[in-house]
């Protein structure tokens, strides 16, 4: 019986859960997205404006013929705003929504940094920094190699209201 127990603790064990996260680089810092959300990474390049955009969403791309809205993440986090360099990348994610269809959203960043695999157990909760502070774009924080690495929640970010009007199923 107690060998029985000792093998399904070491079962359990093998089978913690292991996330993939892409991380990439925004204003000196790592953040994370669910590497299953991926569909591309692609190098700058120039987009097409629409008109009465919040400054953040800096036009589309027409992507294999699919319109795909692209959101400049400097510019969504109020961070310094820098000319883009030849490690600009531009990484197109799928996003899920409620009620609706999923649909194929881009951000810019400073560059793509790695593929991480995290156990779960490494995986923390947002921390609350009470009342005033939203951190609802903040999934948890992983500990990798003695570093943090803020994870994303994509699709509360890319979903939020102030992206309502991004939403190009409208053009």
């Amino acid at each position: 019986m107690v060998e029985a127990a000792q093998n399904l603790d070491q079962d359990e064990v093998e089978k913690e859960e292991i996330n993939e996260f892409l991380t990439f680089m925004l204003h000196g810092e790592e953040y994370g997205v669910d590497i299953l959300r991926v569909q591309e990474i692609k190098g700058w390049d120039a987009v097409t404006a629409v008109p009465n955009m919040p400054e953040y969403v800096r036009g589309v791309i027409n992507l294999r013929g699919t319109i795909v809205p692209v959101i400049d993440m400097r510019r969504r986090f109020d961070l310094e705003v820098l000319e883009y360099s030849e490690t600009t990348v531009v990484i197109v994610l799928r996003i899920l929504t409620e009620g609706h269809a999923d649909r194929t959203m881009s951000i810019v960043v400073d560059g793509v940094s790695d593929v991480y695999q995290v156990e779960a157990s490494n995986l923390k909760a947002s921390p609350d920094f009470g009342g005033d502070i939203d951190t609802e774009f903040v999934k948890g924080i992983a500990t990798v190699d003695k570093k943090m690495i803020v994870l994303l929640n994509i699709d509360h970010m890319l979903n939020s209201k102030e992206l309502s009007v991004a939403d190009m199923d409208a053009i």
